[in-house]
């Protein structure tokens, strides 16, 4: 790193860390505490998986650091003050810079082969179609469960890097392995693509079964190896793009953490199906964690009688395709309603019109059915280079609930 990417990242650094232990923080994580402890609040509201390229003002986003590493600290602090500066929205910023431990997979094996299509080469959302590398039997066992190693001879090389960059501008720590996510079949479909799989639900259940089984013993593996040779940690406060705070954590273990799963290439598989090759699966590791975070761009009305049986639920995704009021009524206060709004109303131009309908739609079944709720605008491939279209949206959004909530 050089003298002048110390400069860059310590004047940033020092701006995050006033941002981040303000009043204004403090109130936000109350928010969103009190959301994930199932008390009716003000929700919070949050925007992530931004299209950051089609997002900078007066170059504010614009990266001077040469070392990559720097930069990629750089574009950290950069964002979160401008989601701040920008977006009338919740944030998450925590005060020190998070180093996470360190461990290497020797892999599952096999490295998926596909296809891409893209219409804007500075996207990094694109089309993909996944060859069949798991036709068969003999194939499966190309996967194999992975061994892992720890590695705090980079632990501590990384402390003493990020260390000297920062200085005394904000403190850094070497934090453990927090929210476990789990994806079994968005990992599976990039090895054989989406048909082949709806076709064997039908045709060829138990080698389904097989590859699913597989895919468990890969994440009971890496959950059991972190579990005792490293550090589980109870401070991530983030779970995919929402708010991981809440009380009644355990101290260690995985019980003092999240697990976060969904099958959303299971949109149309019956309930019955989405239990017997997903919700089965899951609930041997929901067991071992303090909460558990389900669904995300799937529909899940149709499924909540077999995804109650769950363990340890705490929250469901809410995607725009799933009937409302079926879920407000269905979850209730028992667990947190977590909304994901259309974000086809962000990528052309923003209407606060519609913006307004679909919140107070929203808002008025949760209070109805007494849900605690939050929003997180995400999956967001386009704004179509129009920053406003997210200012737009977090204020309009922010309005209603101010309205509804006091």
């Amino acid at each position: 790193m050089t003298e002048n990417d110390k400069r860059i990242v310590r004047e940033l650094a020092k701006q995050y860390m006033e941002l981040a232990t303000d009043e204004k923080q403090k109130a936000m994580n109350k928010r969103m505490l009190d959301t994930n402890d199932l008390k009716i609040t003000r929700p919070p509201v949050l925007i992530d998986e931004i299209p950051w390229y089609q997002m900078d003002i007066d170059g504010e986003l614009t990266e001077l650091c040469e070392d990559t590493n720097a930069r990629n600290v750089e574009a950290t602090l950069r964002r979160a003050i401008y989601r701040r500066k920008h977006f009338k929205a919740d944030t998450v910023l925590e005060p020190f810079l998070r180093v996470t431990m360190s461990y290497d997979s020797s892999g599952v094996g096999l490295t998926p082969e596909d296809h891409i299509l893209r219409t804007d080469a500075t996207n990094n959302i694109v089309s993909h179609s996944y060859h069949d590398l798991l036709e068969n039997e003999e194939m499966l066992e190309q996967i194999k469960i992975p061994t892992f190693t720890a590695r705090p001879d980079k632990d501590e090389r990384n402390m003493e890097w990020y260390t000297e960059l920062l200085g005394d501008s904000m403190p850094v720590k070497l934090c453990g392995i927090g929210m476990y996510y789990d994806a079994a079949w968005d990992k599976i479909v990039r090895y054989r693509g989406m048909e082949p799989v709806i076709y064997d639900f039908y045709d060829r259940p138990e080698y389904l079964h097989a590859i699913r089984q597989r895919f468990q013993d890969i994440v009971r593996a890496e959950l059991d190896f972190v579990e005792k040779e490293l550090h589980v940690d109870p401070t991530a406060p983030i779970v995919h793009c929402t708010p991981a705070l809440v009380s009644g954590l355990a101290e260690d273990g995985w019980k003092a953490t999240w697990y976060r799963t969904m099958a959303q290439g299971f949109s149309d598989v019956s309930p019955e199906m989405h239990y017997e090759f997903d919700i089965q699966y899951a609930i041997e590791h929901a067991k071992r964690f303090a909460y558990t975070y389900y669904g995300c761009c799937e529909p899940l009305d149709r499924k909540l009688d077999v995804i109650f049986k769950i363990p340890n639920l705490r929250k469901v995704g809410v995607s725009p395709w799933a009937r409302e009021e079926v879920m407000a009524e269905r979850l209730g206060g028992n667990y947190v309603y977590s909304r994901k709004p259309n974000p086809a109303h962000v990528a052309m131009t923003t209407d606060p019109d519609v913006v307004r309908r679909e919140t107070e739609t929203t808002v008025k079944l949760c209070q109805k059915y007494g849900c605690p709720v939050e929003f997180t605008l995400k999956d967001i491939s386009t704004v179509s280079g129009r920053p406003e279209n997210l200012i737009v949206w977090s204020e309009v959004v922010s309005d209603v609930l101010d309205k509804y909530y006091g």
